[in-house]
């Protein structure tokens, strides 16, 4: 079915009493050196540190709404969506199995056994999302993908919605694209409540499935594993439902590793606030589209969460880019 702008308010309806209503922030300073305005959707201020949540939540209370009471969750993914499903299940006291490859960040493994959920690891995303479909056979178990599913895209959709509820003139809503639930929520809310605003998606050029897909006209997998320090982003492929909202795009872009490290420093230190290189990486994506700009511009990002391990972290670290100014 065709997702719409009242699918999304119903999806904030039932998540309301279960996530956070994040901040909008902004930096003054980018926005002189820039001289455009630039608004921040801090989704990692949500629930488990990621927009995440907000799909979890809404997945599980549309089905409790709609008189279904799983016995068991499952899910499969490499960070944020564990969990996220992890904290729906314990929130909603249903038991949950989050299925990961061993590469996932080890503070998101922690995290989703924090949440009480059982965390089964395997060596690859390939046998990680096999075991997680052999488990979604089983009597009474329900399975949330990370991101191809109606109800996770309009749970992911309500951040771009409460932004622009308080914003009014955005020229341009950028979001980062790991399977595309983020950003086809994001397309749907803000074609639904403001039609005039463009919509961006960006993804790291190393993993770049969504950009190919859009290109070749149909869904294109990864080889192999990513080599990029966005970890929300490695995902192998895009969903068939999430392909048909990104072509609804009106650009998609794809950004190169320096860039990730270089604007996690900047907006950490511009924002005063912990940022994933997944989140970061669309600031570049901003500035570029800016350069075509005559006008001044206003733009919403969404940034996407803030969970980083201690072998991310020293990586961004390594070099200071602090030493040269963002600008146009």
């Amino acid at each position: 079915m065709e997702l719409t702008l009242s699918d999304i308010e119903d999806a904030k309806r039932r998540i309301d009493p279960y996530i956070h209503h994040t901040p909008i922030l902004s930096s003054s300073s980018l926005n002189r050196w820039l001289g455009h305005d630039i608004f921040f959707k801090c989704e990692n201020f949500q629930k488990v540190g990621a927009f995440k949540a907000r799909g979890g939540v809404n997945t599980v209370s549309w089905l409790l709404e709609n008189g279904e009471r799983p016995k068991r969750l499952v899910a499969n993914s490499s960070g944020n969506h564990a969990q996220a499903v992890a904290y729906a299940a314990k929130r909603f006291d249903i038991s949950a199995t989050i299925y990961m490859p061993e590469y996932s960040s080890k503070v998101k493994i922690q995290a989703t056994k924090g949440y009480g959920a059982e965390v089964v690891l395997s060596k690859t995303r390939d046998i990680t999302d096999e075991l997680v479909r052999e488990a979604a056979i089983e009597e009474g178990v329900f399975w949330i993908p990370p991101f191809n599913h109606e109800q996770v895209i309009c749970g992911q959709g309500t951040a771009a919605y409460e932004a622009l509820s308080e914003l009014r003139n955005v020229d341009g809503v950028f979001a980062p694209c790991g399977g595309g639930g983020l950003l086809s929520g994001t397309c749907i809310a803000t074609k639904g409540l403001s039609p005039k605003t463009m919509v961006f998606g960006v993804e790291p050029l190393n993993a770049n499935d969504a950009a190919e897909s859009l290109r070749k006209g149909g869904i294109q997998r990864l080889p192999g594993v990513p080599n990029t320090l966005a970890d929300g982003a490695m995902t192998m492929a895009v969903g068939d439902i999430t392909f048909e909202y990104l072509k609804q795009l009106d650009d998609f872009y794809e950004i190169e590793e320096e860039y990730l490290v270089y604007w996690t420093q900047w907006l950490t230190h511009l924002l005063k606030c912990r940022i994933e290189p997944t989140s970061a990486m669309t600031m570049e994506a901003v500035r570029r589209w800016l350069q075509t700009q005559k006008t001044k511009q206003r733009v919403l990002v969404i940034l996407s969460g803030g969970n980083m391990d201690q072998v991310t972290t020293s990586r961004i670290w390594e070099r200071d880019c602090l030493q040269i100014r963002p600008k146009i």
